[in-house]
Protein backbone atom coordinates (compact mmCIF):
# COMPACT_ATOMS: atom_id res chain seq x y z
CA UNK A 1 0.00 0.00 0.00
CA UNK A 2 1.32 3.52 -0.94
CA UNK A 3 0.53 5.78 1.74
CA UNK A 4 0.92 9.64 1.70
CA UNK A 5 3.60 11.09 3.70
CA UNK A 6 4.35 14.91 4.21
CA UNK A 7 7.75 15.98 5.10
CA UNK A 8 8.12 17.27 8.57
CA UNK A 9 10.68 20.37 8.78
CA UNK A 10 11.98 22.26 10.95
CA UNK A 11 12.58 26.05 11.52
CA UNK A 12 13.96 28.62 13.93
CA UNK A 13 13.50 32.30 14.25
CA UNK A 14 16.61 33.85 15.95
CA UNK A 15 15.84 37.86 17.00
CA UNK A 16 18.82 39.90 18.37
CA UNK A 17 18.71 43.71 18.39
CA UNK A 18 16.22 44.11 16.22
CA UNK A 19 17.43 41.34 13.02
CA UNK A 20 16.63 38.17 12.56
CA UNK A 21 19.64 35.52 11.76
CA UNK A 22 18.83 34.24 8.44
CA UNK A 23 20.79 31.83 5.92
CA UNK A 24 21.32 32.79 1.96
CA UNK A 25 21.21 29.43 0.33
CA UNK A 26 22.56 28.50 -3.18
CA UNK A 27 19.79 25.86 -5.20
CA UNK A 28 21.66 25.59 -8.37
CA UNK A 29 22.22 28.52 -10.42
CA UNK A 30 23.26 32.10 -9.56
CA UNK A 31 20.05 32.88 -7.83
CA UNK A 32 20.00 32.64 -3.66
CA UNK A 33 17.20 32.16 -1.52
CA UNK A 34 16.93 33.50 1.68
CA UNK A 35 15.27 30.94 5.04
CA UNK A 36 15.52 30.71 8.46
CA UNK A 37 17.83 27.91 9.60
CA UNK A 38 16.15 24.90 8.89
CA UNK A 39 15.90 21.10 7.30
CA UNK A 40 14.24 17.73 7.77
CA UNK A 41 13.83 16.04 11.06
CA UNK A 42 16.00 13.06 11.13
CA UNK A 43 15.01 9.35 12.55
CA UNK A 44 15.23 8.95 16.10
CA UNK A 45 15.50 13.04 16.43
CA UNK A 46 12.94 15.26 18.60
CA UNK A 47 11.92 18.43 16.59
CA UNK A 48 13.76 20.68 19.38
CA UNK A 49 17.05 18.46 18.91
CA UNK A 50 16.35 18.48 14.84
CA UNK A 51 16.04 22.42 15.14
CA UNK A 52 19.47 22.85 17.66
CA UNK A 53 21.00 20.63 14.79
CA UNK A 54 20.09 22.68 11.81
CA UNK A 55 20.82 25.94 13.30
CA UNK A 56 24.35 24.50 14.39
CA UNK A 57 25.14 23.02 11.00
CA UNK A 58 23.50 25.96 8.88
CA UNK A 59 24.68 29.08 11.00
CA UNK A 60 27.44 27.91 13.21
CA UNK A 61 25.29 29.90 16.24
CA UNK A 62 24.43 28.34 19.45
CA UNK A 63 20.74 29.12 20.07
CA UNK A 64 18.67 28.66 22.69
CA UNK A 65 15.09 27.62 22.21
CA UNK A 66 12.83 28.90 24.34
CA UNK A 67 9.46 29.08 22.43
CA UNK A 68 7.32 26.86 19.79
CA UNK A 69 5.19 29.22 17.39
CA UNK A 70 3.14 26.25 15.97
CA UNK A 71 2.84 23.76 13.12
CA UNK A 72 2.68 25.42 9.80
CA UNK A 73 1.22 23.53 6.94
CA UNK A 74 2.98 24.60 3.47
CA UNK A 75 1.96 22.92 0.29
CA UNK A 76 4.67 23.41 -2.33
CA UNK A 77 4.04 24.13 -6.11
CA UNK A 78 5.52 20.60 -7.11
CA UNK A 79 2.72 19.17 -5.52
CA UNK A 80 4.86 18.25 -2.09
CA UNK A 81 3.30 18.80 1.25
CA UNK A 82 5.49 19.91 4.61
CA UNK A 83 4.63 20.09 8.03
CA UNK A 84 7.21 22.86 9.33
CA UNK A 85 7.68 23.03 13.19
CA UNK A 86 8.49 26.42 13.66
CA UNK A 87 10.54 27.32 17.00
CA UNK A 88 11.84 30.67 18.62
CA UNK A 89 14.82 31.39 20.34
CA UNK A 90 17.74 33.85 21.36
CA UNK A 91 21.44 33.67 19.70
CA UNK A 92 24.03 32.16 22.81
CA UNK A 93 27.17 32.24 21.17
CA UNK A 94 28.68 32.06 17.63
CA UNK A 95 30.90 28.43 17.60
CA UNK A 96 32.26 28.91 14.20
CA UNK A 97 33.29 26.06 11.91
CA UNK A 98 32.12 24.44 8.51
CA UNK A 99 28.75 25.32 7.15
CA UNK A 100 26.26 23.05 5.81
CA UNK A 101 27.36 23.25 1.58
CA UNK A 102 24.31 24.87 0.62
CA UNK A 103 24.89 27.76 2.07
CA UNK A 104 26.32 30.62 0.87
CA UNK A 105 25.98 33.13 3.42
CA UNK A 106 24.57 33.85 6.60
CA UNK A 107 22.76 37.12 7.73
CA UNK A 108 21.05 39.48 10.62
CA UNK A 109 18.45 41.04 8.76
CA UNK A 110 16.12 43.78 9.72
CA UNK A 111 12.06 43.36 9.38
CA UNK A 112 13.05 45.85 6.46
CA UNK A 113 15.19 44.15 4.40
CA UNK A 114 13.42 41.15 4.84
CA UNK A 115 10.08 42.33 3.36
CA UNK A 116 12.38 43.45 0.42
CA UNK A 117 13.39 40.19 -0.20
CA UNK A 118 9.70 39.02 0.37
CA UNK A 119 8.43 41.50 -2.34
CA UNK A 120 11.90 40.30 -4.79
CA UNK A 121 10.39 36.64 -4.42
CA UNK A 122 13.47 35.75 -2.88
CA UNK A 123 12.37 34.05 0.27
CA UNK A 124 12.47 30.32 0.56
CA UNK A 125 8.27 30.17 0.71
CA UNK A 126 5.67 32.12 2.29
CA UNK A 127 6.60 30.39 5.87
CA UNK A 128 9.53 32.72 6.60
CA UNK A 129 7.83 35.94 6.90
CA UNK A 130 4.77 34.10 8.43
CA UNK A 131 6.73 32.84 11.07
CA UNK A 132 8.72 36.34 11.65
CA UNK A 133 5.28 37.90 11.94
CA UNK A 134 4.03 35.60 14.30
CA UNK A 135 7.01 35.49 16.38
CA UNK A 136 6.52 39.65 16.23
CA UNK A 137 2.63 39.22 17.45
CA UNK A 138 3.84 37.10 20.61
CA UNK A 139 2.38 34.10 18.96
CA UNK A 140 4.05 31.67 21.19
CA UNK A 141 3.18 28.03 22.65
CA UNK A 142 5.25 26.78 25.93
CA UNK A 143 7.09 24.06 24.41
CA UNK A 144 5.75 21.24 26.47
CA UNK A 145 2.92 21.36 23.92
CA UNK A 146 5.04 18.97 22.20
CA UNK A 147 4.94 15.59 23.48
CA UNK A 148 7.62 13.32 21.92
CA UNK A 149 9.01 10.99 24.37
Amino acid sequence: MNRWRPFVTVASVVERAGRYLMVEEGRGGPRTEFNQPAGHLEPGETLRDAALRELREETAWQVGITDYLGLYVFHAPDGKTFHSHGFYGMALAHLGGDLDPAIRAVHWLTLEELETLEQDGRLRSPLVMRRIRDARAGRFYPMDVIHER
